[in-house]
């Protein structure tokens, strides 16, 4: 499995080849209700392989295709360690499943292209931070949503200060700790309080976090999410001396975080990270509302499909739970919308978000009463 970055998600988009299966399907995170999971995928295996005989794949062809998805019904571990929800895309010679922390619609497609639409609040909106508590003893990296928490497995990365550099850090000072293994002055003391030592103990810190940095960032994949801080407050401005990372935030969550249960520290992020994730999407919508009506934003779907497909979509607003069924003729540009699913058909709401992003554009994926003028999608153009 791979965690789902924007680059996977890009990497999914541009694949087109045959029929694309993409399954969604909500998950049960812990307890006896975990054996629901497999039986509820069981079904939307079912039922993408009628849709894959529908387009025209034999018997034999479509359990080929559907086998790497079928093989995981059994499999019992599996189905007790999942996230809020599960998306899988299959295609000839191709298998990829992620647990993904946004809650999704049960949902099984079969389309010229992946089914990507679901994913997106994770690129804007509700969509994933990330929350990184330092202390002494360890360091831990949270995911998390709006609804959702879980801590991630930080690998080879150090996980604590007092392994990383020997020095024990406390609210007001730093103090030379020996006796681990780790020390970088071998069993004589650096310094003890204040002064030219402390200098010393934050160098080391810092370059302890300069490695986390770069280990976080590759953890976190998409560099555009936030990142919260959490941990006594002197440790705060040395991670960001140390930090490249562009989604870091200034506010942090300060105190010993060791203190703290993974949804504790989910519960104090969120009003820290929410402006972010809103203040960006308020101003858009306020631009489509200066636009309309001029040329330069449109909420009409056959209009923004074209545009989209053209690059000229600056911001795109897409509804989630709702899809418009049809087809896109690039070198006719023309739509053909249709009331079904079918061969030849796909949803041309998905279909605008996908070329949207591939082309520059930003995508916001949104509850259908937040698109502007309600619509399925709307539109602020380029040019």
């Amino acid at each position: 499995m791979k965690q789902l970055s924007r680059g996977e998600l890009e990497a999914l988009m541009e694949r087109r080849e045959g029929a694309c299966v993409s399954l969604y399907a909500p998950m049960v995170k812990a307890g006896p209700e975990t054996q629901q999971n497999a039986i509820r995928f069981k079904n939307l295996v079912r039922k993408a392989s009628e849709a894959l005989e529908a387009h025209g794949l034999t018997p034999k062809q479509v359990e080929a295709l559907l086998r790497p998805a079928a093989d995981l019904i059994d499999d019992t571990p599996f189905w007790q360690h999942q996230s809020e929800g599960l998306a899988i895309f299959l295609a000839d010679g191709f298998f990829r499943y992620y647990r993904v922390p946004v809650e999704v619609r049960e949902l099984a497609l079969v389309e010229e292209r992946f089914h990507l639409k679901p994913l997106l609040p994770l690129l804007s909106g509700d969509g994933r931070f990330y929350v990184l508590a330092l202390s002494q003893k360890r360091a831990r990296l949270l995911e998390a949503t709006r609804h959702s928490v879980r801590e991630l497995d930080l690998g080879d990365l150090p996980t604590s200060l007092d392994e990383a550099v020997g020095y024990e850090v406390e609210e007001t000072h730093i103090q030379y700790h020996t006796g681990t293994k780790t020390s970088r002055a071998g069993d004589s003391p650096v310094y003890h309080g204040q002064g030219g030592g402390e200098d010393d103990a934050k160098a080391e810190i810092r370059k302890f976090f300069s490695l986390l940095d770069r280990g976080v960032a590759e953890l976190i994949g998409d560099r555009s999410a936030p990142l919260v801080l959490a941990g006594v407050e002197f440790l705060f401005a040395i991670y960001r001396q140390a930090s490249s990372y562009p989604g870091l935030i200034e506010a942090g969550i300060p105190g010993n975080p060791d203190d703290l249960t993974p949804e504790d520290l989910h519960r104090k992020a969120w009003p820290l990270v929410e402006p972010v994730f809103t203040r960006s999407q308020e101003t858009a919508a306020d631009r489509y509302g200066a636009l309309a009506g001029t040329g330069q934003a449109s909420s009409q779907l056959e209009e923004v499909i074209t545009a989209a497909a053209d690059g000229r979509v600056e911001t795109l607003f897409v509804a989630l739970g709702t899809r418009r069924w049809g087809s896109f003729d690039p070198d006719g540009r023309k739509v053909e919308l249709a009331d079904h699913d079918g061969p030849g058909h796909e949803d041309l709401v998905d279909f605008a978000a996908i070329q949207t992003l591939l082309k520059g554009g930003r995508v916001f994926a949104v509850q259908p009463e937040n698109v502007p003028e309600q619509a399925p999608l709307a539109a602020v153009y380029r040019y």
